[in-house]
């Protein structure tokens, strides 16, 4: 018998491995922090680890079941042959919120999460409530293309994706040159360019709420191109967030968090009052 948990106390995180059909077969590592309102956060090129401390202060503060999931091929996890595009993993991931049997979830996503997230939301699945893109990458914007993150050394990708680049998290293979294998598996989904020219025109199709964060100091995707994206979404809203880069989760996590809930509007408002 499980012993039961006192009303708003966190549960343990736990990770298992699922299996999904969506095109073709899918295995997705998935790290929960069960509650009861559900977030599917969802990483970038830097992998979960950049999400994992905002998954834990998202989960204590507004007593919600947060999912962090690790993409297919991210982190050596395996990856088949038909998850080839971000569409492809957009179509797995609304599998598994089937599996799951979740309902009012709302898509948290980071870079190449934040394009995951939006194709996710153009699925239409009557699970998804909303949708969070924070320096998103995937439309094409003239004179703002993202930086080519291939090509960076670890010094130079922290440099591009901070304000304070002194104040960055160094990782393990910090001491390396050139992409890390996680920035290679992003790159197999999204392209040399991690854009699609026909993302932007597919955004006017969303209906859901989305709210667009941006960080002023993001060197990744400039604050310009978060504006285009959110220009993008009829149903948008867009922040810019001061004395942040690429990844507000990492860097400034209570300024993002306090910009979610004091949006004021469905879902986010029920965040803050749960």
């Amino acid at each position: 018998m499980s012993t039961p948990v006192p009303a708003g106390t966190l549960r343990p995180a736990r990770t298992r491995t699922l299996h999904v059909e969506s095109g073709g077969p899918a295995e997705i590592t998935l790290h929960d922090r069960d509650r009861t309102r559900s977030f599917l956060l969802l990483h970038g090129g830097g992998g979960p680890a950049t999400m994992a401390g905002f998954a834990d202060l998202l989960a204590e503060r507004t007593r919600s079941r947060v999912l962090l999931p690790t993409h297919p091929g991210f982190g050596g996890t395996p990856k088949a042959d038909t998850l080839n595009h971000v569409t492809a993993l957009a179509g797995a991931y609304v599998a598994l919120l089937d599996q799951l049997d979740l309902q009012d979830v709302t898509l948290i996503g980071n870079s190449f999460g934040g394009w995951l997230a939006a194709e996710i939301a153009l699925l239409r699945s009557p699970r998804v409530s909303g949708a969070v893109i924070i320096d998103g990458v995937g439309i094409e914007v003239e004179g703002q293309p993202p930086t080519d993150v291939s090509g960076l050394t670890p010094a130079q990708l922290r440099a591009h994706s901070f304000h304070d680049p002194n104040k960055a998290p160094v990782p393990p293979n910090a001491g390396g040159n050139g992409p890390s294998p996680d920035v290679r598996a992003m790159v197999g989904y999204t392209g040399p360019t991690m854009s699609d020219p026909t993302l932007a025109g597919r955004l006017g199709d969303l209906r859901l709420p989305v709210h667009v964060l941006w960080g002023e100091s993001d060197r990744i995707v400039t604050p310009a191109y978060g504006r285009a994206y959110a220009a993008a979404i009829p149903t948008a809203t867009f922040t810019l967030l001061p004395r942040t880069g690429h990844l507000p989760q990492v860097e400034t996590p209570e300024e993002l968090l306090g910009a979610l809930l004091d949006l004021g509007h469905r879902p986010f408002a029920a965040w803050k009052h749960s």
